[in-house]
């Protein structure tokens, strides 16, 4: 089970891994049509609340995290969807922010990582 991260505004690798958008909300200025995605999994993205709370904020990076994966804990129903599509094979997770080091898709694959074993 391979789980890669990517910014969805970069040009997408040329691989067969299976392309999920994990944000809340759709990025801006992108159009679905134009956006290789092949689910867009919003349910797992972080609540409203805790995503407005943590902004990115590097020094909120770990009460973000444990907040997040007690959001994920009750979501089990679309971290098994995440965890099916990465058992067929390797799987993108996508998001919007700027952030690269900290944002919710670098916590996603942390939690799916220690989930699945």
């Amino acid at each position: 089970m391979t789980i890669k991260i990517e910014r969805i505004y970069d040009n997408p690798k040329e691989d067969n891994s299976f392309r999920i958008l994990v944000d809340r909300l759709w990025p801006r200025g992108l159009s679905k049509d134009k956006v290789k995605v092949d689910l867009w999994q919003k349910d797992i993205a972080p609540s409203n609340s805790l995503r407005k709370w943590f902004a990115h904020d590097e020094k909120k990076w770990d009460e973000f995290k444990r907040r997040y994966f007690k959001e994920l804990d009750k979501n089990t129903n679309f971290v098994n969807t995440v965890l099916n599509k990465a058992k067929d094979g390797s799987i993108t997770l996508l998001y919007g922010s700027k952030e690269e080091k900290f944002n919710n898709a670098v916590a996603l694959k942390e939690y799916l990582e220690k989930t699945k074993k």
